[in-house]
């Protein structure tokens, strides 16, 4: 039972935090090959709204997985909270972006015409898109960087289980 827990713990991880490193490749590697900014954006847009949902059910499981741990005699007690911490604010983090910052750059996008890079780099609805982008930026590179941080916290877990 404690490897399979362990692996599924894993795995959850691999596929946030896989998603979360491969994303800005994919994102960098559309705009360079497709010259329509618009149509780059969309299918960016559509990716990270993809990353996102992957994000929240993975981070649900790893909560879950956690928080059943120490029951199982897989971590001690005390050493799960501190990763179940960052993992709240990860999900906290992912859903603000997902519900908030992508939905007003959307109405930003349409308010603009529908296609952002049309518009004057002075309109109002292009300024706060971008300002909205440079959020959503730290936002993805926040979780990635408390993922990594969680990542660290799990394996000293992995060390305090292995303590006597």
């Amino acid at each position: 039972m404690k490897t399979i827990l362990r692996t599924l713990l894993l795995l959850a991880f691999i596929v946030w935090l896989g998603a979360e490193i491969f994303f800005p490749v994919v994102a960098g590697v559309t705009f360079s090959h497709i010259s329509d900014t618009h149509a780059a954006g969309q299918v960016v847009g559509g990716l990270l709204r993809i990353l996102h949902g992957m994000g929240l059910v993975c981070g649900v499981v790893l909560l879950a997985l956690l928080a059943l741990a120490p029951a199982w005699g897989v971590y001690k007690s005390r050493s799960v909270l501190a990763p179940m911490v960052f993992i709240v604010l990860m999900l906290a983090l992912t859903s603000y972006s997902q519900f908030v910052i992508i939905p007003a750059m959307e109405h930003d996008r349409i308010a603009a015409g529908g296609a952002i890079d049309a518009v004057p780099v002075d309109n109002p609805y292009r300024v706060d898109f971008n300002r909205l982008h440079g959020r959503s930026t730290t936002v993805e590179g926040s979780i990635l960087l408390l993922g990594i941080v969680t990542v660290v916290l799990i394996a000293g877990a992995e060390t305090a289980a292995k303590q006597p």
